[in-house]
């Protein structure tokens, strides 16, 4: 169902059975996939592609103009947009230009409102990113993620898997996978365990995760020492290997306070 009081320029793409309600506004060169939900005064701008199942809420704005001094006005923006998303009420995802998909969003994730993506930003999937957190340029979120109220990450920061950062942390460096980050400035606070336990993983794995940190946050090593001890030390699996590789592969440096 499409509103006659909303405004879908010749050139969109609708799928199959979306709503669009009133005061909605969507560019020429949008898509939107399958039973989407459009919400009134949402604006879907030309180079955004979505996917099936979403839901856009009042005030929101996807695909705006990067705002950014290095952005010539003119250049193609894009955003895309995976299944199954909700984006709240005010949010703003800005389109990439860097890359051919642009900012990139995954599938089942949840935007609360006033949530604020820059630029380049790509999310994979299952994340949450709570009420007025921002991501600047180019940043990276890795799946299973939380970002609690008022996270900012600055640019090109990575966060890793199953990482839970607590209201207000502000971060301009990269977040291991599987930990629990809070305080201002960001600080380790702990494994993740709570939510990897409820995701299925077994006490012998969250206790190699445990000590691999330890070596990390409490061993008074060197990041690079850091890397051989847990080498060395901890059992390889898929977990430890993703956290050495991660932090190896760091361009910016980990959060090291505690």
């Amino acid at each position: 169902m499409i509103s006659p009081q909303a405004i879908v320029e010749p050139g969109a793409q609708i799928g199959q059975n979306v709503e669009i309600f009133p005061f909605a506004y969507i560019q020429a060169g949008a898509e939107i996939g399958d039973n989407c939900i459009i919400y009134p005064q949402a604006t879907i701008l030309a180079g955004t592609k979505m996917g099936k199942n979403n839901r856009i809420f009042q005030n929101a704005v996807i695909g705006a103009m990067p705002q950014s001094f290095h952005f010539k006005e003119g250049t193609p923006v894009h955003v895309t947009i995976g299944d199954n998303n909700i984006i709240r009420e005010n949010c703003v995802i800005a389109g990439g230009y860097e890359n051919k998909e642009g900012t990139c969003i995954g599938n089942d994730n949840c935007l609360m409102d006033h949530a604020h993506l820059c630029h380049d930003v790509h999310i994979k999937n299952r994340c949450v990113l709570g009420i007025n957190t921002i991501l600047s340029s180019r940043v990276k979120v890795d799946s299973n993620t939380i970002l609690s109220n008022s996270v900012v990450c600055q640019v090109g920061v990575r966060i890793g898997r199953y990482s839970l950062i607590q209201s207000g942390c502000r971060m301009q460096k990269d977040v291991p996978p599987y930990i629990v980050l809070g305080g201002n400035p960001a600080s380790y606070k702990g494994v993740n365990a709570t939510i990897l336990k409820q995701t299925g993983t077994d006490e012998r794995t969250l206790r190699h995760i445990g000590n691999a940190y330890r070596l990390v946050y409490m061993g008074n090593f060197s990041i690079e020492d850091a890397i051989l001890q847990i080498k060395d030390q901890v059992p390889p699996g898929e977990e430890i290997n993703y956290i050495t590789s991660f932090i190896e592969e760091s361009p910016n440096g980990i959060v090291r306070q505690m």
